[in-house]
């Protein structure tokens, strides 16, 4: 039997035993847009959808393409539906891990195709830099001994949730419809 939740949208989805179907930009934007990064430990509220609209605004500000950004913004997509589990518990939940790289796949294939290891490594930088500024603008702690270079560094402000819900969708609608016209190629939303 799948164990499954119910979605902001009313959609069924096992995270364990995903179908693509079940997978909806809306309830993605939604979630992360409440979800708060750094466990709840940064003196504001600042969220995960937050998070992955300024990793895909670094990668928008080194020209990176439109394929990329995207796949900067949805890199935590699946957070959606599993919740975000900082660094070093991750690194202790192996099965959590692999439920992850699952769903964090069909993901990506689902509105993506299927992100290069190019596309995987500007993604990993981007979002370690994210995470670099993030902690010394709200905690004033340095995570690397070398500071990631950044095109661009974030605002870093309170926003109020259905803005960065509307904000998330927004740039979700307008770099897919940029793939899908530098790729040639139709995705299935």
């Amino acid at each position: 039997m799948r164990e499954k939740i119910c979605t902001f949208s009313g959609i069924h989805i096992s995270p364990a035993d995903p179908r693509p179907e079940e997978i909806c930009i809306e309830d993605i934007a939604h979630a992360l847009s409440l979800m708060t990064r750094a466990n709840g430990h940064f003196p504001v509220f600042y969220s995960v959808a937050q998070h992955s609209l300024d990793c895909a605004a670094m990668a928008q500000a080194e020209g990176r393409s439109s394929r990329e950004v995207l796949a900067c913004l949805l890199h935590d997509a699946s957070e959606a539906y599993l919740s975000d589990i900082t660094r070093p518990v991750k690194g202790c939940l192996p099965e959590y891990r692999r439920i992850e790289q699952v769903l964090q796949e069909m993901i990506y294939e689902k509105y993506l195709i299927a992100p290069t290891e190019r596309e995987r490594e500007i993604v990993k930088r981007m979002d370690d830099t994210c995470l670099y500024y993030e902690f010394e603008h709200f905690t004033g702690e340095k995570l690397f001994d070398v500071a990631p270079q950044a095109a661009v560094l974030p605002e870093y402000r309170e926003c109020p949730m259905r803005e960065v819900e509307k904000k998330f969708l927004a740039l979700f609608e307008k770099l897919m419809a940029q793939t899908v016209q530098e790729d040639g190629v139709r995705t299935d939303q």
